[in-house]
């Protein structure tokens, strides 16, 4: 199992600990939320080392943590009374996201459900939208590189690019060092999921697989997804069976 938090890795050590107390394999992670135009979010697994990691996220957390204050000063001017006190106490602590503001949103009474929160206010093209600040995908590649570590592109179906313009995302990522494709996740189909398999063989990338578990704001998805031992070189990612 790996942990792969939106831009920290502030859960490992418990993590660890609760892999060990369960004789569970873990596997380091992380996902970067790049800038880019579409949803291109970059995961990295077995980093062996931290330091340029750590330099990058929090470059990335300082980042989002202006965007946020854009998202609250974009809510109160719709007259919405949501402060950075209310989100930051909805996170418990955490990497603040859009999410937390979803929970706010909720608690306050101005929306009713998570779909409602970011269809009406923080989705791309929303009324409080506000355009993210960061890395581009093939410098998320590149850090996760640098870390010593494996890249995979998360949940290709978020990105909305199919045929020729995937395959150009897919090409020139692969060029930075792309080691890996999401091939199964609570996002696609099964028969999006053979898609791609197929086009991860195609651009001879590791095919690999992930819930995109978000708790509470995503309830569908399930903790988890189970391959077989053979769905990938697991010793790649530093498991021994």
């Amino acid at each position: 199992m790996s942990l792969t938090d939106h831009d920290t890795v502030d859960g490992w050590p418990g993590f660890r600990a609760e892999c060990a107390a369960r004789s569970i394999r873990p596997i380091s992670g992380v996902e970067l939320s790049s800038k880019y135009d579409r949803t291109v979010h970059v995961l990295g697994y077995r980093m062996g080392r931290f330091e340029p990691l750590e330099e990058a996220l929090k470059w990335i957390r300082a980042r989002r943590d202006e965007r946020n204050v854009k998202i609250t000063e974009r809510l109160k001017e719709l007259g919405l009374s949501v402060t950075m006190d209310d989100v930051i106490k909805e996170s418990g602590g955490l990497v603040i996201g859009r999410p937390h503001f979803a929970k706010v949103l909720i608690a306050k009474g101005f929306v009713s459900d998570y779909p409602s929160a970011f269809s009406e206010y923080l989705a791309r093209g929303a009324a409080a939208y506000v355009a993210r600040e960061g890395l581009s995908p093939e410098e998320c590649v590149g850090v996760i590189k640098e870390a010593h570590g494996l890249p995979v592109l998360a949940h290709p179906s978020l990105t909305g690019l199919k045929g020729d313009e995937f395959g150009e995302l897919l090409d020139g990522l692969k060029a930075k060092g792309l080691w890996g494709l999401e091939c199964i996740s609570s996002h696609c189909s099964s028969e999006s999921a053979y898609e791609y398999l197929a086009i991860a063989e195609k651009h001879s990338l590791f095919p690999t697989a992930g819930s995109d578990f978000h708790g509470q704001s995503r309830p569908n998805a399930k903790l988890g997804v189970q391959v077989s031992d053979d769905f990938l070189p697991w010793a790649r990612l530093g498991v021994t069976f």
